[in-house]
């Protein structure tokens, strides 16, 4: 049999088909600590608690496609670097109705993410806390308030960190973290707050200038109170 002549009798009802979504996590380095951008959810259902920026997949559009539209048309953010965080799919994780979702992640630096929040006023900036185990997570407002948050979408931010930290000292994923010029300090900063601990500066330095993965701008900060630091800039590996 010809995959035309199977096609011709093949029923598409045959199987029941879930509906697919995607969900982004949008994340920045904000006041030293992991924060991502949260909407609050003003229908039922899980009315009042606070989600990810999502939507579904349309019938003809590609998961891809799906994210770069939720990201412009729900956060206000044009040509979002995105990349696939992982497939969420348990039974009853959506009580309308079976609902599979992709969740991609989305790294800004702290002025994009600045930007997104001034364009689309219902955006929350929440911070990310996750315990060194990763056995507790909590998202919280910028009072400090803990925020309740839909459906799974907690085990989708504690993800997000924790691929984050998987990937950070062997990959150059802390730089998109970054402004296109950034000091030592700066950088040490992005890596304590994904990490959640502090890290020794000597140490710190000498592994980031060993690696090869940043060199000197020749220029140095504005502003600063004291002795301006060097300003670096992200080289990629040759």
């Amino acid at each position: 049999m010809s995959d035309d002549e199977f096609l011709r009798h093949y029923d598409p009802q045959a199987f029941d088909r879930p509906s697919i979504t995607v969900d982004l996590v949008l994340l920045a380095i904000r006041g030293g600590r992991p924060s991502a951008l949260l909407l609050r959810r003003d229908a039922p259902p899980q009315a009042e608690r606070w989600a990810l920026p999502g939507g579904f997949v349309g019938i003809d559009e590609d998961l891809e496609a799906a994210a770069v539209r939720v990201a412009r048309d729900k956060a206000g953010i044009e040509g979002a670097q995105l990349e696939q965080l992982y497939t969420f799919g348990a039974v009853n994780r959506d009580p309308r109705m079976r609902i599979v979702t992709v969740a991609y992640l989305g790294l800004m630096a702290e002025s994009a993410f600045e930007a997104a929040l001034g364009a689309a006023l219902q955006l929350l900036p929440a911070a990310l806390e996750i315990d060194p185990g990763g056995e507790g997570f909590a998202a919280r407002s910028p009072e400090g308030e803990a925020l309740p948050l839909a459906f799974d979408h907690a085990e989708i931010l504690g993800t997000a960190l924790m691929r984050l930290r998987g990937k950070l000292d062997w990959s150059n994923v802390g730089f998109s973290l970054l402004p296109e010029r950034f000091t030592l300090r700066q950088l040490q900063e992005v890596h304590e707050a994904i990490l959640g601990t502090p890290l020794n500066k000597p140490a710190f330095r000498r592994r980031m200038l060993d690696k090869g993965w940043i060199a000197p701008t020749g220029t140095r900060e504005a502003g600063a109170s004291f002795r301006p630091a060097e300003l670096y800039r992200f080289q990629p590996n040759t």
